[in-house]
């Protein structure tokens, strides 16, 4: 299971913590995903800009592991090998960081999180997932949410294995919702019957991160 610490404050958890309290890059309007394709604020990139919390844990892939317990019929303990043996799955989405870039047509492959779901049965009264990484990042979704038809456990992206750098070996990628949620280094899923706030959740962000309704800040 994963352990209990949080990742050192660093220059850009202050400066992102700033954009929070100044509501940096809200524009104030609502869109919905069936009027656009690119979020309010947002803006395209052909890049993948990297982000993270100053540490970028490189762990080999004999040595990773993937923890699922909490609110659960069936814990599931995978290892690298384990989790290729799972049905894998492929699918094409947008990303859309809160940091206003966006980029459309990005490939994946790993395991569906509704596959992930099946293997460990959540209980009937679990309503919400936490997401462990290596580097101490949490980040906290409603299980609705998790279980997104597009959502899913990636390994490979463009047809290559996850960079570190973009989260290898395995991350989330939910891409309905900012991507922050869409936690690098997985470690650990943990599922709740209540709500527990991740990082950057408890620093002035969104609770749920939805970026057509703008969904930056903490409306607090």
């Amino acid at each position: 299971m994963a352990e209990d610490r949080e990742p050192p404050e660093s220059k850009l958890t202050r400066t992102k913590q700033r954009w929070a309290q100044e509501g940096r890059f809200l524009t104030g309007k609502i869109s919905r995903p069936e009027e656009a394709r690119l979020p309010p604020g947002q803006h395209l990139t052909k890049d993948w800009p990297v982000l993270d919390l100053g540490l970028e844990p490189e762990i080999p892939r004999e040595r990773w592991r993937l923890d699922v317990y909490g609110a659960v019929e069936q814990p599931v303990f995978w290892d690298y090998t384990q989790f290729l043996a799972q049905r894998q799955t492929q699918f094409v989405s947008d990303i859309h960081c809160v940091t206003t870039w966006s980029r459309y047509d990005n490939q994946w492959d790993g395991v569906s999180t509704r596959d992930l779901l099946a293997a460990c049965q959540p209980h009937d009264d679990t309503g919400f997932v936490v997401l462990h990484s290596y580097d101490g990042y949490t980040t906290n979704l409603a299980l609705e949410d998790f279980a997104a038809e597009d959502a899913l456990l990636a390994h490979s992206w463009s047809g290559k294995p996850l960079d570190v750098e973009h989260g290898g070996p395995v991350r989330l990628v939910v891409p309905h919702l900012y991507f922050w949620k869409s936690a690098k280094w997985l470690q650990a899923i943990e599922f709740l019957t209540h709500d527990a706030p991740g990082y950057w959740e408890v620093r002035g962000y969104h609770n749920r991160g939805d970026p057509w309704a703008e969904q930056r800040y903490s409306e607090d």
